[in-house]
């Protein structure tokens, strides 16, 4: 193994074998970049050289999907990713017509909801991956909204609705932020606390879109309730009404977890994106303040504690991706192995269910910008 000097690392470096400090510990695995934090943790820890059996390669030499956090994501057959990317684009046009004034019709929305509801219920697990993974695309109204659509009607599926149930609650997915397209976007887009103007002027979007959805658009009361309703709590503390408990529609309740887990695992203006655990996690330690526990329950059932393309770290190092849960054991998963136990990559070719190995088991889990640190300790 050949020695590298401290000061001769550059941020950006990468080797086609893991860089060791010593022993063991492994600063970073296999084509993973070297970063500004690396270089001076070993500067503050007077580390004069690391260690690694591989040679210094260029980005252009890392195969086609081995980019820092494109190679963590699981492969994705090339329709779902199409068929996401022209739903976004499709609802982005139906949206920018609402802006504008412009008439529109149920024909695109119903073909929309259609022909994605009937996707997801053959092909779930593909479609939640495609969720979770979405910081590959840009941030739009559209995109959360065509995922507040999808996990609706994953729950709504888990709630046993009859398929015109599960086309209206898709539709009221879809629309039930509508009205934050009528809110200016200095406020949508402002990091800071907002005033007490700016959040009166912000809790209008729910009127606006009930308005939208039922005047204009003339979609069942059902539907219109979910964007009245979906900030109205379960403890009866939200707005516009105070509702409480049952008192809310179905629709809306549903509608307000799936929002609520899709504004945690997607990136925003006023908040960094978080992983699909951490987000569930957030999720179920509700208490029964803001969403009703029955909901909750068959968010659950239906993606787990890890859900599927969760990326996690072992207590042995290695990481995997999640690729099935037992619905009995939420934290002993299905994996497919990313990096062994000694920062090699894998791929994703070996695979391993905890349910088989006791003497493992799940640290934490891994937002994949991060993985390179992760599999560094």
């Amino acid at each position: 193994m050949k020695a590298i000097k401290v000061f001769m690392l550059r941020p950006g470096m990468r080797f086609d074998q893991p860089v060791y400090i010593e022993g063991e510990n492994i600063l970073v695995p296999a084509e993973i970049p070297i970063k500004d934090k690396d270089i001076e943790r070993l500067t503050r820890w007077q580390i004069e050289e690391v260690y690694t059996d591989g040679r210094e390669i260029a980005e252009s030499e890392l195969p086609r999907r081995a980019s820092r956090e494109g190679a963590w994501f699981p492969p994705r057959e090339e329709k779902f990713l199409r068929n996401y990317r022209a739903t976004v684009e499709k609802v982005e046009a139906i949206f920018q017509d609402i802006v504008d004034g412009t008439s529109v019709s149920h024909e695109p929305i119903d073909a929309v909801v259609n022909e994605n509801v009937e996707l997801l219920r053959q092909n779930r697990h593909e479609i939640v991956q495609l969720i979770l993974l979405g910081e590959l695309l840009e941030r739009k109204e559209a995109l959360s909204a065509v995922n507040c659509m999808l996990l609706s009607v994953v729950i709504g599926i888990s709630l046993k609705l009859t398929s015109h149930r599960q086309l209206q609650l898709a539709t009221a997915g879809l629309l039930h932020d509508v009205g934050m397209l009528k809110i200016d976007k200095s406020i949508l887009g402002k990091q800071g606390k907002l005033s007490e103007t700016e959040i009166n002027q912000m809790r209008t979007h729910s009127a606006l879109g009930y308005r939208i959805i039922s005047k204009d658009l003339k979609y069942p009361e059902d539907i219109a309730r979910a964007a009245l309703e979906h900030h109205e709590r379960w403890d009866g503390l939200g707005y516009p009404r105070r509702l409480k408990g049952e008192e809310i529609g179905l629709f809306s309740r549903i509608v307000t977890v799936a929002d609520a887990y899709e504004a945690m695992v997607s990136e925003r203006p006023y908040r960094n994106s978080m992983i699909g655990y951490t987000a569930m996690r957030g999720i179920l330690s509700d208490n029964g303040k803001h969403f009703d526990p029955q909901v909750l329950k068959a968010f659950l059932e239906s993606m787990g504690i890890f859900p599927v393309g969760s990326i996690v770290q072992l207590n042995n190092s290695s990481i995997g991706r999640v690729s099935e849960n037992h619905p009995d054991a939420p934290l002993r998963p299905k994996l497919d192995l990313l990096i062994d136990e000694l920062g090699n990559r894998l791929q994703g070719q070996e695979s391993l269910d905890l349910l088989n190995k006791k003497a493992l088991f799940i640290v934490k889990a891994v937002d994949p910008k991060t993985i390179g640190e992760a599999a560094a300790g």
